[in-house]
């Protein structure tokens, strides 16, 4: 038996990069400098994958010189930096603002998904960035000229265009990166905002094939920045029952580090649909200490109790440094617990593979 186990997405840049970045944002490094050293980053970062023993590899976001959800926009004229607050424990991060129509992406992570599977032996896995957080870009008031309707219509052609680009580029899946499922639900307690990221999100995924989506995958998580969290006081509970409803093959679920896992799993035993599978969280990226590969066993076999092996994977509860400027985890850490989840999985599959 094989349990499959892939990376969620980001990985700590070197510190090196990150004073490259901020070089480059401060007009004392050139677009074809800065794209050399993200290039670097994405070899060395796809070498240690390969070293850990990992069946799916990714670029770990090197070539994301922003942070996780808008590297599609960067850069663009039509947005302000004075957007939606997401806001940690503590600190918060400010989303840009669109300014003025059309929506269009400046950046496509079909480009990084094209370059890594170039430079690795391994199947590639991408990330990207849901519809519903696009969506925290268009202002409260409805701009002149260009209202909601004819943006949702534009995102959603953009997402469509990025998700089939990485698929035909040759990525083995990709990630719907949906960390504001969870703040949803923080956001407004009614649900309705939720349902409302549920459709849009359900709206984006219709436009592929059964088989498309059977290589597109959800990820959830209570957020991951400098070591702090956005929403890990909301209960799974008001997100668990919706999120399975979206139309994706995978689901990738932040538990390692939730207090009390094994209700966290009878939730998704409950709500966990035929035809998919979800990747649960044995990885606690917010703490430095690195788990054992028999911790992280363990952690499998819990799973294991309430789903059913054949609809089980495993993955790391976020990914490790969503934000650019976030050093809070080195690479090494990092690629150490990667190591634990490989073998820690491998070591709970033998084990399953044993049992009547």
């Amino acid at each position: 038996m094989t349990i499959p186990t892939e990376p969620i997405g980001s990985l700590p840049r070197s510190p090196e990069l990150i004073a490259a970045i901020q070089a480059h944002e401060n007009g004392r490094l050139s677009d074809s400098q800065l794209q050399a050293l993200c290039d670097e980053a994405v070899l060395d970062t796809l070498r240690r994958f390969e070293a850990t023993g990992s069946p799916v590899a990714s670029d770990g976001e090197q070539r994301k010189t922003h942070n996780f959800a808008d590297y599609c926009v960067h850069g663009l004229p039509n947005f302000a930096p004075d957007g939606f607050r997401l806001v940690f424990l503590d600190h918060y991060r400010v989303w840009p603002r669109l300014t003025a129509g059309p929506f269009r992406y400046a950046n496509r992570a079909d480009r990084h998904a094209a370059f890594a599977v170039r430079h690795t032996r391994l199947p590639v896995k991408q990330a990207v960035i849901s519809p519903s957080a696009l969506s925290l870009f268009y202002p409260a008031e409805p701009l002149p000229g260009y209202d909601r309707e004819q943006f949702f219509e534009d995102l959603l052609a953009e997402h469509e265009l990025e998700i089939a680009g990485c698929l035909a580029a040759g990525a083995h899946c990709v990630q719907v990166d949906f960390t504001e499922g969870r703040l949803a639900c923080k956001l407004d307690p009614s649900g309705a905002l939720l349902a409302d990221f549920i459709r849009l999100n359900n709206l984006a995924l219709s436009r592929f094939s059964d088989e498309e989506r059977a290589r597109i995958g959800i990820h959830t998580c209570p957020g991951g920045d400098r070591d702090s969290t956005h929403s890990a006081d909301v209960d799974y509970a008001e997100l668990l029952p919706s999120l399975f409803e979206l139309k994706a093959g995978n689901f990738y679920v932040a538990l390692a580090r939730e207090p009390d896992r094994s209700r966290v799993l009878d939730l998704i035993r409950r709500h966990l649909r035929p035809g998919q599978r979800v990747f649960v969280g044995v990885i606690d990226v917010l703490d430095p200490r690195i788990e054992t590969a028999e911790e992280v066993r363990d952690r499998v076999l819990e799973a294991a109790a309430y789903i059913p092996p054949a609809q089980l994977g495993t993955t790391d509860d976020c990914g490790f440094a969503p934000f650019c400027d976030d050093l809070s985890t080195s690479r090494d850490t990092a690629f150490a617990k990667i190591r634990a989840r490989v073998e820690g999985t491998a070591l709970a599959a033998a084990i399953l593979s044993r049992r009547p």
